[in-house]
This record gives structure tokens, C-alpha cells and sequence, in this order.
């Protein structure tokens, strides 16, 4: 599944101008006590690894991308394991214009080398703006998708989710492909799974059949629902029940 993944936006002198919704969610602090500090002083505590603390201000102070990990601490107090990876963002003139910071909760994602925002790409090193605007795209994607949950439509394409952002299908698609690492159905697919791995074990679903379930989730036929959800649990839904009930 999707994980939360926090994207932090700074300007060259390291003050917070736009946090994502994920951000909240890992940390608990809203995009508005957010602006203006400096995340390191917002979310270090007591016990912060001090030499990955310098590592990561030599790296900023070269201007350079970098991957790291160190001991955060959540609006509530509670420390966690921050994975982050950093790329300084500059304009057409390479003159620096911006910090973007990519963070996924160590406590929830063993191996971070599989998400695509994570790995080190050189395209936030050149592409300003552009990219900036591709990673706001992709957070409006995902909030839509939760909130009004648009994936239980089983006609759902890309086109109508492409007229509800104000976008072009095209852009979107790229858009999916550059965040996510996958097509926009294999995308859409992953929320129909979480909420039929949600109906499966609640006892309310269970006078209905896996695929009466499925059905209900935005999957068309019984074929599709069976090889996407293996796929994104190792599990047929069968022995995803055993295993669950």
C-alpha cells in the first residue's frame, strides 16, 4: 500500500513554506504551524543523532542531495525514526531556490528504496519549479482520493480525474508514474484493495461473497479483483480471509 510519505518545502535558508497532508499525519503539526520554522528545530529532541545532525547541515550547506535517517519527535512528544532524503532545487540560472525533503516514518516503512520519492533522482536537482508543481499534483491526487473516495466508481478513469484537478491527462499520468512508481490503474487499484482488505475482515461484510466485496470496492470482475489483490498482498483474498479472521 501507499504509505505516507511527508514532503517539505523550504526556502534556501531552511524556513518551511508548505508541508503536504502526510507531513501531519507523521508528525502531528498542520501545514500552518508549520510555515516559517525550521523543521530540524521544529522536530529534533533530546535524543537526535548530533553527528547525523552535522551530516545533514555539511550536506545543505554544500548544496548537495542526500539520504539519512535520524530520531524525530511527533507534536505529542513521541520520538520516531525519520528517513529522509534532501534535494536542494534551483532555477534556470542554478541559482538556489528552494529545499524539498522527502520522509516516510522508519517505524512503518522498513525498506524505503522501493518508493520512488525516495530514491535519489536528479531531477529535483534541475527542474525547479516544474517538479514542485508535479508533487503538489500528486498530494491534491491522493487527498481526493480519500476524502471523497473516488476509487469505489468502477468507471473511474483518468480522464474525469484529470477534469477534477484541472489537469490534462497526460500530465497526470506522468505525474502518477514519476510519484508512484506505476501506471494510474495499477494506482486507483491499490485504494480499491485497502478497502476491500477493510470490508474482508469486518464481521458486517461477511454475509457477502469475495466478490460481492470486491464489487463494492470499484473492481469490475472477479478475474481483476483475485490478480490485483495478490499482487499487492502476496495473498489470494481466500487465504488473506484465513489469515485475518
Amino acid at each position: 500500500m501507499i504509505p505516507n510519505i511527508a514532503v517539505v518545502l523550504t526556502d534556501p535558508q531552511q524556513r518551511i513554506i508548505w508541508v503536504n497532508d502526510d507531513f501531519t499525519a507523521i508528525t502531528g503539526y498542520s501545514l500552518g504551524e508549520a510555515i516559517g520554522r525550521n523543521p530540524g528545530k521544529m522536530l529534533q529532541g533530546p535524543n537526535t543523532e548530533a553527528e547525523v545532525i552535522e551530516r545533514i547541515r555539511k550536506s545543505i550547506q554544500q548544496r548537495v542531495p542526500f539520504r539519512d535517517q535520524l530520531t524525530n519527535y511527533r507534536k505529542n512528544g513521541e520520538p520516531y525514526l525519520c528517513k529522509l532524503v534532501i534535494h536542494p532545487v534551483f532555477d534556470r540560472n542554478q541559482e538556489l531556490i528552494h529545499f524539498i525533503a522527502f520522509e516516510v516514518d522508519g517505524n512503518v516503512v522498513a525498506d524505503e528504496f522501493n518508493i520512488p520519492l525516495m530514491n535519489l533522482s536528479e531531477k529535483y536537482r534541475s527542474s525547479s519549479l516544474r517538479s514542485i508543481d508535479e508533487i503538489k499534483l500528486y498530494d491534491q491526487l491522493k487527498q481526493i482520493l480519500e476524502t471523497e473516495r473516488l476509487y469505489l466508481d468502477p468507471q473511474l478513469c483518468l480522464k474525469t480525474v484529470a477534469d477534477r484537478l484541472n489537469t490534462n491527462t497526460k500530465y497526470l499520468s506522468q505525474v502518477v508514474n514519476h510519484q508512484a512508481g506505476m501506471n494510474f490503474q495499477q494506482f486507483i487499484n491499490l485504494y480499491r484493495v485497502k478497502e476491500a482488505k477493510h470490508k474482508i475482515v469486518k464481521d458486517s461484510f461477511s454475509n457477502l461473497t469475495l466478490y460481492g466485496i470486491a464489487l463494492q470496492c470499484g473492481f469490475k470482475n472477479k478475474s481483476t479483483f483475485y490478480k490485483v489483490f495478490k499482487e499487492v498482498t502476496g495473498f489470494t483474498p481466500k487465504d488473506f480471509v484465513l489469515f485475518n479472521r
